[in-house]
């Protein structure tokens, strides 16, 4: 038992760290679910209008890879959610798996947790710590989830079984992470193994569900994904199925403790190849250090945009089909804020993929605290190179990787709803437009970012919590028709409503010189502070 000695102490210690993060993402999950339950009350009154729905649904391939097939068409709760069945358990499993890596291998990288070990610590503290309050979040966020579907009138037990789909995928996920917090050295390397593993879970699940009725739908079931899918929340309530990625949890918990018993405090089992004993030309610069520091992931991110682009043009042939009710129609056109219901679809599309692209940019000028505290910016700002130079070299790399996702995105839908539509042309200039005027708005929140980071480095987080308050206004504020004074807090309600909308310059002019004064603010007050760790 010694091995276990001083979990409580961590535990406490890591609810204390997260003490925002972690009611703040509890949040977000549960009112995406209770929003969405509510809205599709109204959005689908009676058998009819869902069996229409369910049928469209499960008719087009790229809405079953992307979403997962509708078991019982004329459930409200399944029509209501089946968006966030399979792509919320893989959210959860992500989120669930961060915390871990963050508890343990990023502890491990930044030297904490040997000093920790130094004192009255086992050496499974960390590891077992991590996993209860990743397990404790997502066993929490499920739970309300429940309640708050039941709140809005969906069925007892169907709600219980939607809580536990995101449950056992954040348990499984959680275990994964702690797998992978073993193999590696690096907490980002870490999170990107757990990221592919995530991948191929839902690939798996994809493939299965879009099988053709004699293909096969087997496949899905090799994937802890489709397992949690599988519960068939308010279609038939399998509780029993649970028992797979519970299961699976326990083997891969076991896993992890195994691994971490053959290996050093931080070291990985996998060792990381030594690179050069002097860098390229092509390195000898602050720019050329950013981009090398930031392409790998600007390539994963800007595969899955494109990816994300081509699936959201090829259901946007399919959306006439996908809304029949009048009450239908006026939700989303209120949503989009445009002309037709296509141009409404693909509007409201752009806007989430500027969110996500948003998350995109928080995260790469997130890069400047962590080069900060892992002790690395203060040895280059000891040569020659200045701190508006070192400081500028992260932030274009920022602003640079969040317009090309963008771009790439509204370029993937074009090129798909063309295909679909027809007149291939119109429709790519005219969602690279769409998506090329979100950026005002993704640059506003990326300046926040480098003011909290020169200003008060250590609330820099704290950019999640302003993006998350954004997300909730821009996707539930006409939903639960806030007042216009607090839906303008959300930079993203003055991006123009494109395509099929009316551009106007001047919000757009706006945002852009928030965003610039916000930019011209952080470097100003990062000159004038001390480096800190």
């Amino acid at each position: 038992m010694n091995d276990f000695l001083g979990t409580t102490t961590l535990v406490r210690l890591a609810l204390r760290r997260d003490r925002v993060l972690l009611p703040v993402w509890i949040i977000v999950f549960v009112s995406m679910a209770a929003g969405s339950a509510q809205a599709s009350i109204d959005l689908y009154p009676d058998v009819a209008s869902r069996v229409s729905a369910a049928n469209t649904t499960n008719s087009s391939p790229a809405l079953v890879s992307l979403y997962g097939r509708l078991f019982d068409p004329t459930s409200l709760g399944e029509v209501s959610l089946f968006k966030l069945t399979s792509f919320g358990a893989l959210m959860v499993g992500l989120l669930a798996a961060i915390f871990v890596v963050r508890h343990t291998r990023t502890e491990e990288e930044s030297g904490r947790l040997e000093l920790l070990s130094a004192g009255v610590l086992g050496r499974y503290a960390a590891v077992t710590a991590a996993l209860i309050v990743s397990g404790g979040m997502v066993i929490v966020l499920g739970l309300l989830t429940a309640l708050s579907l039941i709140g809005v009138g969906l069925p007892t037990a169907g709600s219980l079984a939607f809580g536990l789909v995101w449950i056992t995928s954040g348990l499984v996920f959680a275990a994964v992470g702690a797998v992978t917090a073993q193999l590696t050295e690096g907490a980002r390397t870490a999170n990107g193994l757990t990221a592919v593993v995530l991948g191929v879970s839902y690939v798996l699940r994809a493939l299965g569900d879009s099988a053709s009725a004699d293909g096969p739908r087997w496949i899905s079931w090799l994937s802890p994904i489709g397992w949690s899918q599988q519960i068939r929340a308010y279609a038939g309530d399998r509780f029993a199925v649970a028992l797979l990625p519970l299961a699976l949890t326990v083997v891969v918990v076991g896993v992890a403790f195994r691994l971490l018993s053959r290996r050093d405090i931080g070291a990985g089992l996998v060792r990381p190849r030594p690179g050069p004993a002097q860098a390229a030309r092509s390195l000898r610069s602050p720019l050329a250090l950013a981009w090398r520091l930031h392409r790998g992931s600007l390539y994963g991110w800007g595969f899955a945009f494109l990816l994300l682009g081509f699936i959201v043009g090829n259901i946007a042939s399919n959306v006439e089909g996908f809304v029949t009710s009048p009450d239908a129609r006026e939700m989303v056109e209120k949503l989009g804020g445009v002309d037709g219901i296509t141009n409404a679809f693909l509007s409201t599309e752009m806007g989430l993929l500027g969110l996500i692209a948003t998350a995109y940019g928080i995260q790469a000028a997130l890069r400047l605290r962590s080069e900060e505290t892992a002790l690395r910016a203060e040895p280059l700002l000891a040569t020659g190179i200045s701190r508006t130079r070192w400081l500028a070299s992260h932030v274009l790399m920022a602003l640079f990787g969040t317009a090309v996702l963008i771009l790439v995105g509204g370029l993937g839908s074009g090129i798909s709803s063309g295909a679909s539509l027809g007149h291939t042309g119109h429709q790519i200039g005219s969602l690279l437009a769409a998506s090329a005027v979100q950026l005002p708005a993704i640059w506003l929140v990326t300046g926040l970012v480098v003011v909290l980071f020169g200003l008060a480095p250590k609330l820099v987080t704290a950019a999640w919590a302003l993006f998350v308050a954004f997300l909730l206004i821009g996707q539930f504020g006409p939903i639960f028709d806030l007042p216009q004074g607090v839906m303008d807090i959300s930079p993203y309600a003055h991006t123009p409503r494109l395509p099929g909308g009316t551009f106007t310059a001047t919000p757009v002019i706006a945002l852009l010189a928030i965003a610039a004064a916000l930019l011209a603010a952080g470097f100003y007050t990062f000159r004038h502070r001390d480096i800190t760790t």
